[in-house]
């Protein structure tokens, strides 16, 4: 509604009221000008009449018609925006190629915060033997990074509303730093309390990163970029994370029989992740700013530069809580990415129980996982850029997601090790892919509430069930075998595609973009001014939006 009503203010005042709105200011004429005035009020009514009787009829096929169909979703000229003159002029709007500097930087420290999340998970067994604990400690030091998410989102997100974009990425590449050099102090048989301390630090780091995508694909990238922008911001993530899979088990070799030298390769990998670290720190506080000075889209030139005096935060929690399509979504987001951060703490485990000696290959297999999920992630936000179909695409890749899991189970104690790596390609190709797709997803739906608020919302939604998910996985993985954990991660998924197929979609930030509400405001004759529900009333005539956001089909 705040949205809309901006928007009528931005038209009032470009396009001037209408001449039947507003009362004339009269002016003293000369001789014969109340013939000449005469006249042209006989002409104009006429006129009036007859643009009436014209426009009758196409009000009534336009309210017969009902909402348009995901294909009337998509962008006109590539994209390019609204090609009606009068919808154009409502703000000024401007792309800079400061956007994609912006964007490489987060990616980059978002992908060093992700290598230090499974850095440890990958090679289980070196760091077990090497510390002297058990394999659940060390799952630990990964699940503490969804442990931390759960309760320090909301004042994450908070400050992310009121102190703005750069402030909260400096926390995240700062915190990513302090962690990566207190863990450099760590290398040493008793002292892994300090490399817990400092995957702590690294956790809360995350807080601050995982929110981001959105916000920075909105505010700095227009209507026919930002799916792509969002995508890729979450593609510095994964492939963090496909690093941390590949890079350990080279570095760290397993050497049960030399500690000293364990603890050198451990050091070469820390001190390499500090000194990156820190590199990416400095960058942030060059390159990042909250925004730029003029906004990228019509949906973001609407919405204020910063909160309103009267914003309250919980308010805009609760009314993302009454959203029942968004409801719907934060469940099936959180099982499919739960998931997710499951399978990757314990491949490893599900590696070296069918496959002894394997640490080198369960990373390459990570990496196949990950790399392929990128790819899918790329395409999956360009398809979304081209057709806006938010619901058919999420669906499609969750229902595929679902197979790949059950392809995966069955094949993964074959004794065929090559087929694993096919297998986790199909899996990592969906399940990954699917990560931007319920960022911007969730973005459409909750328009003009904040990005962060709603997708803080959904990733903390997916660490719950990533924790939930990795313990109970992990249970069964080490009771019973690998096969029976991954059919109980399939029996969740199966059930986060029905609450997929209910989920109501309204493309409402594309709809803004499109100008599909500013072009439909009617001037509507009334006889009762006083039972008017608004009080812009001039002439007993009232201003009425007609809104019809975009609805893609739901089951």
């Amino acid at each position: 509604m705040v949205a809309a009503e901006l928007v009528q203010e931005h038209l009032r005042a470009d396009h001037g009221a209408p001449g039947d709105i507003t009362a004339d200011k009269r002016t003293p004429e000369p001789d014969g000008g109340a013939a000449a005035r005469a006249e042209h009020s006989a002409d104009e009514g006429a006129a009036r009449n007859s643009d009436i009787a014209r426009s009758a009829p196409e009000e009534e096929k336009e309210q017969e018609a009902g909402p348009p169909d995901e294909r009337e979703a998509m962008l006109p000229n590539g994209g390019g925006g609204v090609t009606d003159g009068a919808a154009s002029k409502l703000l000024e709007t401007k792309l800079y190629r400061r956007r994609f500097a912006v964007l490489a930087v987060f990616s980059l420290y978002s992908l060093v915060n992700a290598f230090q999340w499974i850095q440890y998970s990958i090679i289980t067994n070196v760091f077990t033997q090497y510390y002297g604990v058990t394999n659940d400690k060390v799952d630990w030091l990964s699940i503490v990074y969804m442990v931390a998410y759960v309760p320090l989102i909301f004042p994450a997100t908070w400050l992310l509303d009121w102190k703005g974009l750069r402030l909260t990425a400096l926390l995240g590449a700062g915190l990513n730093c302090a962690g990566a050099w207190l863990k450099c102090t760590s290398v040493s048989p008793e002292l892994f309390g300090v490399t817990v301390t400092a995957q702590v630090i690294c956790s809360v780091a995350q807080v601050f990163i995982l929110g981001l995508p959105s916000r920075i694909a909105s505010v700095w990238f227009g209507p026919r970029e930002v799916s792509t922008a969002c995508a890729t911001a979450v593609l510095g993530n994964q492939l963090g994370t496909a690093i941390g899979f590949l890079l350990p088990p080279v570095l760290i070799p397993n050497t049960p029989d030399d500690i000293g030298l364990t603890g050198r390769n451990i050091s070469i990998m820390f001190y390499g992740t500090a000194a990156v670290s820190t590199g990416l720190f400095f960058l942030t506080v060059l390159v990042i700013k909250d925004r730029p000075p003029l906004p990228p889209s019509q949906a973001q030139a609407v919405l204020p530069d910063s909160p309103p005096d009267d914003y309250s935060y919980k308010q805009s929690i609760i009314n993302l809580m009454k959203n029942k399509a968004f409801i719907l979504l934060l469940i099936s987001y959180g099982i499919m990415t739960g998931s997710f951060y499951s399978v990757s703490t314990l491949l490893n485990q599900m590696i070296m129980a069918c496959y002894e000696n394997q640490e080198l290959n369960a990373g390459r297999i990570g990496l196949t996982l990950v790399v392929a999920g990128m790819v899918g992630s790329i395409l999956c936000g360009l398809w979304l850029d081209h057709t806006k179909t938010y619901k058919m695409t999420t669906l499609i890749v969750y229902t595929l997601s679902f197979l790949g899991m059950i392809i995966f189970t069955f094949t993964l104690d074959q004794e065929n090790i090559l087929v694993v790596f096919f297998t986790a390609g199909v899996l990592g190709f969906f399940m990954t892919g699917y990560l931007p797709l319920g960022f911007e997803f969730g973005v459409e739906i909750t328009y003009p509430e904040s990005e962060g608020t709603s997708s803080g919302l959904l990733n903390a939604f997916a660490q719950i069930f990533g924790i939930i998910f990795t313990l109970i996985q992990g249970k069964l993985t080490t009771v019973y075998k690998p096969r029976v954990g991954n059919l109980f991660l399939c029996v969740w998924i199966f059930l986060g595609i029905i609450l997929t197929a209910l989920i109501k979609s309204e493309l409402k930030r594309h709809n803004v973009n499109m100008g599909a509400e500013s072009s439909r405001l009617q001037a509507l004759p009334t006889k009762c001014p006083e039972e008017s529900p608004t009080k812009n009333l001039s002439n007993e005539v009232r201003l009425e939006p007609s809104f019809s956001f975009s609805r893609e089909t739901s089951l």
